[in-house]
């Protein structure tokens, strides 16, 4: 339980008995300022307006039966009803030792575990992966990491797009090349983007190729054994091609965690059954088409929600109800959190209530559609090269770690060319990432190569230089990390001020994970880095006029400081070093 439970838990229990409203839920909140303590109970005024009464005097009733004498030194009203606590600094020091020794920081797993199916990245196969994939994917696997770390099983789906026209298209080109003697690996797909386009070229030109482009479809559909060979070849090479950004970018996915589109064709036919056996979804000019009454537009017409064309084939509608019905009625999972760019939440709204009409998801589950806005250039849209062309993902993450290696190069250092290079990619991989992670969620961001492998601001080179400035406090003394079990006193206020941020991980970690917001995490990590130069200046640690006793109780502080970012930093999938 973290500080903040532990006083929303006491604040209910001391209005209850102060004979208050039950349904007045007090909020807890961090205080911005020292002056008025270090958190707030607002629950008074609430209640008065609810009683007429006089939200000074309930706040008092309150502090009268609020059971804060192990943990506040100090209880105050303030304003109009709010109370302001001042925390003990022998609780604080309490709990960061207790965190000190356990291996987990002090966040606690959940009392009631949740299983969550987590959808993201969910690139096309048909192409390499391009920028527009980086937002959903290492958005997505820090929240996967929180919801782990804080005791979650979590289910990776990885909802490639791997079905469709399309892959007629290009199992017809691909058969073509392997007659050639073409070798698949280092020619046919060494360049999806180029493998599509000359594909597609031969569709719209080549007489012949459309039609049998359009065949292949329709075996490959009806199983085929010739076809679904070629297409097998296809995904397997183009997979690797995924595996190996994954890896490069430091994220958890793996190929078991792939769930793609066909996986759920089998099912299809089924879903459209039950949809017209319980009258959902209805033929209008030869599809099946449900009318969703609740996204009606101004002029009242109900939205159109095609299920199947007119021809029979299915669409990423239908494959997303059957995504729906595995995911709640199989896998059982209590949460289902979606990944995808903002400009597709009408069609996950009408997923969601066109499966919770049909049984598809139970009413246990929630379906959490978590949409993510656009990385743009500096001229204000979407992010491409000069000459127009989308940023392959591939070449964005090398071009991250040739930059970072020449800010390196900057620096005085007398580490190896080996240390350097991994150095690099360390700083520049985790650039890129913490730019993009540190914006909000639903937010557009301007993508600017100075400002994120800059080694001042909110930064990950900052933050990274930070862990590994406390790091060498340890080296400079000859201290053995492993044996400091030290007491620790909370005098300074800089102390304290570290002391309550450090204490603040499992908070911060719970509202990331509610909410699918890394940029919480990344703020929280850039306030204790801050937080912590100014400790360190105002605070000696390794002087000789501090006691042994003083010297090893800022050690273990500064040492909580190091985990915290190493572990705070980890669960963004950033890595962090010893040197730089």
């Amino acid at each position: 339980m973290n500080i903040r439970q532990l006083l929303v838990q006491r604040a209910v229990a001391a209005m209850v008995a102060a004979g208050l409203p039950e349904d007045t839920n007090p909020a807890v909140t961090q205080s911005t300022r020292a002056q008025f303590g270090d958190y707030q109970i607002n629950g008074a005024m609430g209640a008065a307006k609810k009683l007429k009464a006089n939200p000074r005097e309930l706040a008092q009733k309150i502090i009268d039966h609020l059971d804060l004498d192990d943990v506040a030194a100090q209880l105050e009203i303030a304003g109009p009803g709010f109370i302001n606590i001042h925390l003990k600094p022998e609780f604080l020091a309490a709990q960061l030792v207790a965190a000190n020794q356990d291996e987990k920081l002090g966040v606690q797993v959940h009392a009631k575990a949740q299983k969550v199916v987590v959808d993201y990245s969910s690139p096309n196969l048909a192409k390499e992966m391009h920028v527009g994939h980086l937002r959903s994917t290492i958005i997505g696997d820090a929240v996967v990491r929180a919801l782990e770390f804080r005791g979650d099983t979590v289910v990776r789906q990885n909802h490639m797009g791997d079905w469709g026209t399309q892959f007629g298209m290009l199992i017809a080109h691909l058969e073509d090349l392997l007659n050639q003697g073409i070798d698949l690996e280092a020619v046919a797909l060494a360049d999806l983007e180029s493998f599509y386009r000359d594909s597609k070229k031969r569709f719209d030109d080549e007489e012949g190729f459309a039609d049998k482009a359009r065949d292949y479809v329709v075996k490959l559909q009806s199983g085929d054994a010739h076809c679904e060979k070629l297409w097998r070849l296809f995904i397997n090479t183009s997979v690797k091609h995924s595996s190996e950004v994954y890896h490069k970018l430091n994220v958890t996915l793996t190929q078991d965690d792939i769930m793609a589109e066909s996986a759920y064709n089998s099912e299809l036919h089924n879903i459209i059954a039950l949809l017209k056996a319980k009258n959902i979804a209805v033929e209008s000019q030869g599809a099946q088409v449900v009318f969703l009454e609740e996204l009606a537009n101004k002029e009242g017409e109900p939205s159109a929600f095609i299920v199947q064309k007119s021809g029979g084939g299915f669409l990423y509608a239908t494959t997303d109800l059957a995504a729906c019905d595995y995911r709640s009625n199989k896998l059982q999972a209590d949460r289902i959190l979606i990944f995808v760019d903002a400009r597709q939440s009408l069609h996950f709204s009408q997923v969601e209530l066109t499966a919770r009409k049909a049984g598809l998801l139970r009413d246990e589950t929630s379906y959490e559609f978590c949409p993510f806005g656009t990385m743009m250039g500096e001229d204000g849209k979407p992010f491409k090269t000069r000459s127009g062309d989308t940023v392959k993902l591939a070449d964005l993450l090398e071009e991250a770690i040739t930059r970072a290696q020449a800010k390196l190069a900057e620096r005085e250092s007398d580490l190896s060319e080996q240390e350097r290079a991994e150095i690099a990619r360390k700083v520049g991989i985790g650039a890129v990432k913490y730019a993009d992670l540190s914006k909000n969620r639903t937010s557009d961001y301007i993508f600017n190569w100075d400002s994120m492998l800059s080694f001042e601001g909110a930064t990950a080179p900052y933050l990274q230089y930070a862990y590994m400035r406390v790091r060498s406090l340890f080296r400079k003394a000859n201290i053995d990390v492993s044996t400091l079990n030290a007491a620790i006193t909370i005098a300074e206020p800089q102390e304290k001020a570290l002391a309550l941020k450090l204490l603040q991980l499992e908070e911060v970690l719970d509202q990331m994970i509610n909410e699918a917001t890394p940029h919480v995490l990344c703020a929280y990590l850039y306030e204790l880095a801050s937080l912590y130069m100014t400790f360190y200046e105002a605070c000696p640690v390794l002087k000789d006029d501090i006691s042994t006793q003083l010297r090893d109780s800022r050690l273990v502080l500064c040492n909580l400081v190091a985990n915290t970012l190493q572990q705070g930093l980890g669960l963004l999938g950033i890595e962090v070093m010893e040197q730089m």
